[in-house]
């Protein structure tokens, strides 16, 4: 408030309303190989449907990652996927050379300006799927539009558009039809199915429907269709890119223009590098919102994709890290506990990260046929599933919150001594139990110190306490360190704890925000200190359950006391 310099009443408001905002605990992230959609770029899903629609459905190559991403779906609805393949190719209208596009960035930046001398199209994305794809076009001066094979999709032959006639150029001819066709039947499974179409688009650049939105065919086929980039203006249309106002007629042509798109190359067999890079993507914790990351165990290099996940969430503080044994640990092993005990023991201790017993055998609806995947997708959903069911700091294990779906058996069912070996060695095992199915029976952290954050539950909850009280103490930022500021953040931070607390997340906190840890040494070199003290609630791991006979005339009073 400014001083008054004469008698007047100013007016000022103060918003004291702030509180401590909710935040995401249950948003995934995964990289790997897939047959279709955008490379090197973060993809956010929200169900099985979607993982299909935006990188394809799987074949022997990418079934391996495809199943593991799809499990985290099965109960969580958020995952960011990025795809991890930079070999493969983009199929084109020249039908031969393939081009690496690898996203809509990199076609902007580098392929929209007719620098490439591949033909008009391009596929979308990279892949061999894309050599399925056929783009047919039309113009005003077809010999016979009923003869075309795709006119039943369109009301009418293309002649002028209104736009153009609005501009009194109503011989302008510079309408198009455009069918995007799956020749071969590799998308849909039946040869000649036209995949979209898109009709009465312009050749001018200028021209625009009724509500404004252009309707130059290059910029509608970039915007909307799901198969296909623009490239060039065919030669027997060219003139086609140019204004309404410089053609009185557009070039037309009295045949169907058509290209079968070819080259397209698949790389379902990333190196190391390759997916280690793409998990890079998902590592920024200010750009990328992520709490559940996971891989899949059987990419070449597991240990390092493994280490590479742990690094991200040591790094970022926010997400955790789930991890699974090769496959070959468990598939087929003679002494399954003894291999995937010495895989965990090579790996960081951290709390950040967890790691489960076996592979599982699942249903790949896609190709009809089981295959083994690792379990790291479905460790990580139980975590998501955790937090819509109750709260992130609840542990995902037992018979209550960590029963795993769509399991047809394991890969290695452990005994008794078997989880005792693997339990003291960091693993959570995954057990299989006569009428309450597959079960996660442990929730560890891959911390070897005894200590409370050696236990998922706890880890989660500091994850987000943190990330929740981080986010409301920026409010503070800028502000005077005194008493007023100190006791606005208490009161911003202790409601939100008290919350947590009837909850169930701790049994006790507290605050300390005041001039004893902010004196005058913190205060002039412009820092701002709060110590969040808190207990955190623990998980049962262990029952015992002492059974007594007494004799009958016994009171129990005098045996077990009031």
């Amino acid at each position: 408030m400014a001083f008054q310099v004469s008698p007047g009443v100013d007016i000022n408001e103060i918003d004291a309303s702030n509180v401590v905002p909710a935040v995401s605990t249950s948003i995934g992230g995964f990289a790997g190989a897939f047959n279709w959609g955008p490379v090197s770029e973060v993809v956010t899903l929200g169900s099985e449907n979607e993982l299909v629609t935006k990188f394809g459905s799987p074949d022997d190559n990418t079934a391996k990652y495809f199943l593991v991403a799809a499990s985290f779906l099965k109960y969580g609805n958020a995952l960011k996927v990025v795809r991890a393949s930079t070999g493969n190719k983009n199929a084109t209208a020249d039908g031969s050379t393939g081009q690496l596009i690898k996203n809509e960035t990199d076609y902007d930046n580098n392929f929209s300006t007719n620098s490439l001398s591949v033909g008009n199209w391009v596929a979308k994305y990279p892949g061999v799927l894309g050599n399925s794809l056929k783009v047919s076009m039309v113009s005003q001066g077809i010999t016979s539009f009923a003869g075309w094979t795709y006119s039943a999709n369109f009301d009418s032959a293309p002649t002028t558009s209104d736009y153009a006639a609005g501009l009194g150029k109503t011989s302008a001819n510079d309408e198009l039809h455009i069918a995007v066709i799956d020749e071969d039947g590799a998308i849909s499974g039946i040869p000649g199915t036209v995949l979209e179409t898109f009709g009465f688009l312009s050749q001018a650049v200028d021209a625009k429907d009724s509500s404004g939105t252009s309707l130059f065919y290059k910029d509608v086929i970039n915007a909307k269709s799901k198969w296909i980039w623009w490239l060039k203006h065919d030669t027997s249309l060219s003139d086609a890119g140019e204004t309404v106002a410089a053609n009185t007629s557009f070039t037309t042509n009295s045949a169907a223009i058509e290209s079968s798109l070819g080259g397209g190359t698949d790389d379902n067999a990333p190196t190391t590098g390759e997916v280690s890079s793409a998990y890079d993507l998902l590592a920024d914790s200010a750009t990328v919102d992520i709490n559940l990351l996971f891989g899949t165990p059987d990419a070449n290099g597991a240990e390092t994709i493994a280490e590479k996940l742990i690094t991200i969430a040591k790094t970022r503080k926010d997400c955790m890290a789930f991890v699974s044994p090769p496959l070959e640990d468990t598939v087929g092993s003679a002494s399954p506990a003894a291999d995937v005990k010495t895989f965990v023991d090579g790996l960081t201790s951290t709390s950040y990260a967890s790691c489960d017993s076996t592979a599982l055998y699942v249903y790949d609806k896609y190709n009809d046929v089981y295959r083994f995947i690792g379990a790291s997708g479905h460790m990580a959903g139980l975590c998501a599933n955790t937090d819509n069911v109750a709260d992130s700091w609840f542990s995902p294990a037992g018979v209550n919150r960590g029963q795993l779906l769509g399991i047809t058996k394991l890969a290695f069912n452990p005994t008794k001594a078997d989880r005792d070996t693997l339990y003291k060695a960091r693993v959570n095992p995954i057990v299989s139990m006569p009428g309450q199915g597959t079960i996660l029976f442990g929730d560890k952290t891959l911390l070897k110190r005894p200590s409370a954050f050696d236990r998922i539950n706890v880890r989660r909850l500091f994850i987000t306490l943190e990330k929740a009280i981080s986010t409301a103490a920026e409010a503070q930022l800028f502000e005077f360190n005194d008493e007023f500021t100190r006791a606005q953040f208490r009161n911003l931070v202790e409601p939100f704890l008290r919350d947590v607390k009837g909850r169930r997340g701790l049994t006790d906190f507290l605050v300390v925000c005041d001039n004893t840890n902010n004196d005058s040494q913190i205060v002039d070199s412009n820092r701002f200190v709060a110590d969040l003290f808190i207990k955190p609630s623990k998980s049962i791991n262990f029952i015992t359950l002492n059974f007594i006979a007494t004799r009958s005339g016994v009171e129990f009073s005098e045996i077990a006391g009031s």
